[in-house]
């Protein structure tokens, strides 16, 4: 039987009638599958284990996010895509896994580092010029993303460029990718900026980078209880459920993670990591967050952040560790 929570999270799922277990409404439990490089990882025999890998605890969804490079001009750089040939680090982890009952989510990010703009979020354009020849570029790459893309389960049409703000022209860029893509859309919007978004409409879902801070101060020592966390939670999802009642939309965390820090709940998006307890308060959080994600039948589920193919050295936000894995098993485990 449809509950209320599978009502709202198949339109994003997008899958067949019985094609898996997640056609049935499980919720979306998604991870990003990050990588050091440009993302050639993505079509590698690591990403295959780590897709395995990742199953075994839960995971029903992979994110990847190919790169394009962005500069002042508003002009948009990428590696040459043939729709008739489709790289392999595209189509060997929607194979891999459709091989396993999952999806996957292409979620394409800018490069800003060297440009001058100091994150995504900085990205604008007040020159009328400039952002016609970006919307142009940026809109054409995106457009090539989404027909190599056939066989994904979804697709993000921006990562983190709320501050270019042109309605008609991202409408646009929407509908050059509803022409060539057959899945379900969304756009990752930073958590301060979702709720000013005017095109919801017309995508599927509210996606949501979710680095919402969850305490204003850390205690002077130990982890915070539960209960601030929760407390933090509940407030937050007041703000996104007006969000999700004024749309009709269901809304999905298109990145939630934490750094192994102690200020984690203060300061969420932060790369600093260390600190008493920074494990033990990394672990916390990312606890609660699951915890009260799954009370929400708006809520369609979270793409965590992040796991890398293969190992690893000194990263940030890591999901890989023994604690986190520790506690993605006991949230989303068999």
């Amino acid at each position: 039987m449809l509950t209320r929570r599978t009502l709202l999270a198949f339109p994003l799922l997008g899958l067949a009638p019985a094609a898996t277990a997640a056609a049935a409404g499980e919720p979306v439990r998604g991870m990003t599958v990050s990588c050091p490089t440009w993302g050639w990882e993505w079509g590698s025999d690591a990403m295959v284990e780590a897709i395995a890998d990742l199953h075994g605890l839960g995971v029903n969804w992979i994110a990847i996010h190919p790169y394009a490079r962005i500069a002042q001009d508003g002009s948009v750089q990428w590696r040459d895509l043939d729709p008739a040939n489709p790289p392999v680090w595209l189509r060997r982890p929607i194979e891999a896994c459709a091989a396993r009952g999952m999806k996957l989510l292409v979620k394409p990010h800018l490069a800003y580092w060297g440009s001058g703009f100091s994150w995504r979020g900085e990205i604008e354009f007040a020159e009328p010029t400039v952002r016609r020849r970006f919307f142009a570029q940026y809109g054409e790459w995106v457009e090539q993303l989404a027909k190599c893309s056939a066989g994904a389960g979804a697709l993000s049409v921006a990562t983190e460029l709320g501050g270019v703000r042109d309605e008609p022209a991202w409408r646009g860029v929407i509908a050059r990718v509803r022409d060539v893509f057959d899945g379900p859309l969304t756009a990752a919007v930073n958590w301060d900026r979702y709720a000013a978004v005017p095109w919801w409409d017309a995508v599927d879902a509210v996606g949501v980078q979710a680095y919402f801070p969850l305490l204003p101060s850390m205690p002077a020592s130990g982890v915070p209880p539960d209960d601030a966390l929760v407390q933090g939670w509940r407030s937050i999802h007041a703000e996104l459920k007006a969000v999700h009642e004024s749309t009709g939309k269901p809304v999905v965390f298109t990145e939630l993670g934490y750094n192994r820090s102690r200020h984690a709940p203060v300061k969420p998006w932060d790369y600093e990591q260390g600190g008493d307890d920074a494990e033990a308060v990394q672990a916390a959080c990312l606890r609660v967050a699951l915890r009260e994600l799954e009370r929400e039948p708006w809520l369609a589920g979270a793409f965590l952040w992040k796991w890398f193919p293969g190992p690893v050295g000194r990263e940030n936000f890591l999901m890989s560790t023994q604690a986190m894995r520790g506690v993605i098993r006991g949230a989303w485990g068999p």
